[in-house]
């Protein structure tokens, strides 16, 4: 049962990962090379979350198991069983020979194995694997990849020549700063270092650049998900926003428009002047075939001009050029195709608030449609989501469902900030979700840790994911739903996610209490905490860093509540 737990979870994070992709990327023009290394890297990232769980359960039952082998050889019979102190009388020494079965007894716990139980072995194997894999994505690979799609070359050698120059500063300033702490390392005669130790500091330089924005990301998500969902029950203050959002795009879409046509003049005058037998004309015909189907219409091709280009004394743009002005092209495209979409989906978002706004009066309660859907009805919506269905939905049920779920999901911010500011704290324990984790493992709920494990570190994910799809940095980063989002953005949220998730499970088992260094026990750590490797080896960051640090999504709530 162990493995099909493993690998239904794996089955189910493939699936979420591919309908994200499919929402978000366009599986016919983007590059299937950029689509790949995407969903990989979602996939990675989303195991590790619901994996998660698993490896707890697994922990708290080898746990029980170390305690049963140890406890026995531990107990000395003899000292219970004679006695040189005088006084002692019979019916004492038989009730101190009667003491150590009863203390035995009590010792020994009977441990039920998890439904979800995975062998010794098998998950430092998982985690090692993906959790390596994860770091070449996101620290070789994905940076690559970005460069790549970016590129305007007209071939794979141009492509490749210019992502390597890009990424020359970015991988040559980590390799001048690892080659620079390496040679201090070794000429230092107070360090020591180990392989493993090496490892372990690299680990826990990139936890801690990701724990860094991870606390940024989740102070964020923490205050605005609740209240996004709160607002979202006012349908006045969402059809003004609404407004507001569509008076916004119409000054992008604008811009939008008038940054292509002068693109689409460019490429006009190079059409124009680059003919039909000039070297470069393969290039401008790749240019033009990334161009929307009117402009080519309107530019041609010139295919009976058979003048030669040599005989006329022109100033001809040179491959360099070409390629930055296929690189604009692309965007162009791309963000005109995006606010084209946008747009069409923002009014259709606005038509309907003002349906809600009307039906809310009706005397029929028959959710009526100012304008019919574009989109043939299926069976279900015919014969279950009626208008009169539709009208409770939308007008009564809909609204009271998201306050409720806004009260729900604000009590676990509440309650995760708590935490956050007091996971360090063992004697008492004051982190509810250590207290909740603790409880059960007393019980050995096994079913109860790994639902409770899930829906803590599932809500931090919310948190910090969806602040991820909502940033924008200006237009170079910006998801857009409706298959509008470009190759860049997809690859770059693979980079966040893999940077993201290793810290946020370290901080989701500091918080449980189920990291030694958080909980100074020695019992046995997780597979996932044993291969990120001890810290004491920097005991400013294990003391410092990862305890106090999280402590500023206090601050951050709260520039967010008061925006």
């Amino acid at each position: 049962m162990s493995g099909a737990a493993l690998g239904i979870e794996v089955v189910f994070v493939f699936f979420l990962a591919l309908f994200l992709l499919q929402r978000y990327g366009d599986f016919k023009k983007q590059h299937k090379l950029v689509l790949v290394a995407t969903l990989l890297a979602w996939c990675l990232c989303f195991l590790i979350v619901f994996i998660i769980p698993l490896d707890v359960s697994t922990t708290i039952y080898n746990r029980c198991i170390a305690r049963n082998a140890v406890t026995p050889a531990t107990i000395n019979v003899s000292q219970f069983t004679t006695s040189t102190r005088p006084g002692i009388t019979n019916a004492s020494t038989s009730e101190a020979a009667a003491k150590p079965s009863s203390v035995m007894s009590d010792a020994h716990q009977e441990c039920y194995k998890p439904w979800s139980y995975i062998p010794k072995g098998i998950m430092p194997i998982f985690w090692r694997v993906v959790y390596w894999t994860s770091q070449f994505l996101t620290w070789i690979l994905l940076p690559f990849m970005q460069s790549y799609a970016r590129s305007g070359g007209f071939s794979i050698t141009g492509k490749i020549k210019t992502a390597l120059i890009e990424n020359a500063i970015y991988y040559g300033t980590y390799l001048l700063i690892f080659g620079a702490l390496l040679i201090y390392v070794a000429v230092n005669p107070k360090f020591h270092l180990e392989w493993y130790q090496l490892q372990t500091i690299g680990i826990a330089a990139a936890n801690t650049w990701g724990l860094f924005l991870l606390v940024l990301l989740m102070g964020y998500g923490l205050v605005e998900i609740p209240r996004s969902h709160w607002y979202g029950a006012k349908k006045g203050y969402l059809l003004m926003k609404t407004y507001f959002k569509a008076a916004k795009l119409m000054t992008e879409k604008a811009d939008a428009e008038e940054n292509l046509e002068d693109v689409m003049e460019e490429v006009r005058k190079v059409n124009e002047c680059i003919k039909y037998n000039h070297p470069l004309r393969k290039c401008v015909d790749t240019i033009l075939r990334k161009c929307p189907t009117e402009y080519q219409e309107k530019m041609g091709r010139n295919m009976d001009d058979y003048e030669d280009f040599e005989e006329k004394n022109i100033n001809y743009p040179s491959e360099k050029t070409l390629v930055k002005l296929h690189k604009q092209v692309n965007y162009a495209v791309q963000r005109h195709n995006r606010t084209q979409v946008q747009w069409r989906m923002l009014l259709e978002q606005a038509f309907h608030l003002e349906d809600v706004a009307k039906n809310e009066t009706s005397a029929t309660r028959q959710f009526v449609h100012t304008f019919p859907p574009q989109e043939p009805e299926s069976w279900i919506t015919r014969h279950f989501y009626t208008p009169s269905v539709e009208w409770y939905w939308e007008c009564l049920l809909r609204p009271w469902c998201l306050r409720i779920l806004a009260i729900i999901l604000a009590i676990f911010s509440a309650v995760v900030v708590w935490s956050e500011c007091t996971f360090f704290s063992t004697n008492p324990v004051l982190s509810l979700f250590a207290v909740f984790i603790q409880q059960a493992e007393t019980t050995y709920n096994y079913i109860y840790i790994e639902v409770a494990c899930f829906l803590t570190i599932f809500f931090l994910s919310i948190c910090v994911y969806s602040t991820v799809f909502r940033i924008r940095v200006f237009n170079y980063y910006y998801f857009a739903s409706h298959h509008q989002t470009d190759a860049y953005s997809l690859l770059f949220s693979g980079m966040l996610f893999c940077r993201l998730t290793p810290p946020l499970c370290l901080n989701f088992l500091g918080l449980t209490h189920m990291d030694g260094s958080i909980s100074h026990q020695n019992t046995e750590q997780t597979a996932y905490t044993s291969i990120m490797g001890s810290l004491k080896v920097l005991p400013l960051i294990a003391d410092g860093f990862y305890i106090y640090y999280p402590m500023l999504v206090v601050i951050l709530c709260i520039a967010t509540y008061f925006r």
